[in-house]
């Protein structure tokens, strides 16, 4: 097994979502360095602090700019970071223009604008799958709403419910976390602008302009100042991914109590099989929902620690944010394609017929 289950070989595909992976691997990372190297340079010549011809030569050189990644790894080990052996490199590689390249910036101001842009990327992905869930749930209602079935609490058969109100109790905590995404993601897809103590001072003057230039080049927001060490808006995102993986979660968790044997109120197409037991159907996607739904649940509490940012900048709680929010949001990600996967195998719900449900018990 490997340190982590969402990219070990034989588990990657139970927990991981490609996705998520593809958003976080290092190329991709570095390709966004770039991008947020070019958008900086661009913004500098907007204001004057660059020639438009270096900033037109830089820009062609980061487009394809590949670093040396063995010297990136060896200068994270002595650094702390890989912004200051990657700022070297295409500062050699930009030649005459060096002086132009990572202008006044900060080696936060590059990766927490990366940052911002991969999560643009997943939040974008999220967004869409839970469109897709909330039609199935749509359809599910459309299909079996009027079906009974026994309602219960505790764990005790109550009164009497349809299957349309099992379907709301699923579909509403989605349908407001969908909405909180909309109101949340211009608290975190913003640029970082601050140079090395987050005032925004040097550039002659210009910082705010040059990060207001970024932003728009980027398609990010510009918060005004830099959050080099105010991440709240993190904070109440990695919430959301837990409210997101609970949502999923309580459907995973009714669902395998639902496929009991002796209760039956669910048909599922496929099924886990057993290899010692052949008349088993293990419902491992409902399970999966509940394992990935505690996993971010035990995880908000160490992001919570990685909040306090001392002074201005942090090498402790930034390193430890790296550590979890990665997993979080491939845990969300498996959450989502999960449930989209255990609601497309519902083939019936409702009480089995002939099964007579008049009351408490």
């Amino acid at each position: 097994m490997s340190i982590s289950v969402f990219q070990d070989p034989l588990l990657k595909g139970l927990f991981g979502d490609p996705l998520v992976a593809d958003a976080f691997d290092a190329e991709r990372t570095i390709q966004r360095y770039n991008q947020v190297e070019i958008a900086l340079t661009r913004g500098a010549e907007a204001v004057g602090l660059v020639p438009t011809a270096a900033a037109d030569a830089i820009a062609q050189m980061l487009d394809g700019f590949v670093p040396d990644m063995a010297d990136l790894a060896a200068g994270t080990v002595r650094d702390g970071i890989p912004l200051p052996r990657y700022a070297a490199q295409i500062k050699a590689a930009a030649g005459d223009n060096a002086r132009y390249v990572h202008l006044g910036s900060t080696s936060q101001d590059i990766m927490d604008t990366a940052l911002a842009l991969t999560l643009m990327e997943i939040n974008n992905a999220f967004d869409q799958r839970l469109v897709e869930i909330l039609a199935k749930l749509s359809a599910l209602a459309q299909a079996h709403g009027q079906r009974s079935m026994m309602g219960r609490t505790r764990m005790q058969a109550a009164l009497s419910i349809t299957v349309a109100d099992r379907l709301r109790e699923w579909s509403l905590p989605l349908e407001r976390q969908r909405e909180r995404l909309v109101r949340l993601r211009p608290r975190i897809e913003l640029v970082q602008f601050g140079g090395p103590v987050g005032t925004r001072r040097g550039w002659n003057g210009h910082g705010n302009e040059i990060a207001t230039h970024m932003a728009g080049s980027l398609g990010l927001s510009d918060p005004g100042a830099a959050w080099h060490t105010a991440r709240d808006g993190l904070g109440v995102y990695v919430g959301w991914l837990t409210q997101i993986s609970a949502a999923l979660g309580k459907i995973g968790e009714d669902v395998f109590l639902m496929a009991q044997q002796g209760i039956g109120e669910i048909r599922l197409a496929g099924g886990g099989s057993s290899s010692a037991m052949a008349h088993k159907k293990n419902p491992i996607d409902g399970e999966l929902l509940v394992t990935l739904a505690r996993f971010n649940a035990a995880q908000l509490g160490g992001f919570a620690q990685s909040l306090m940012h001392e002074q201005e900048r942090s090498g402790v709680s930034w390193a430890l944010e790296w550590m979890i929010l990665p997993q979080m949001c491939a845990a969300t990600g498996a959450s989502l394609l999960t449930g989209l996967r255990l609601l497309s195998a519902i083939e019936q719900m409702g009480a089995p017929e002939g099964t007579a449900l008049d009351g408490a018990t």
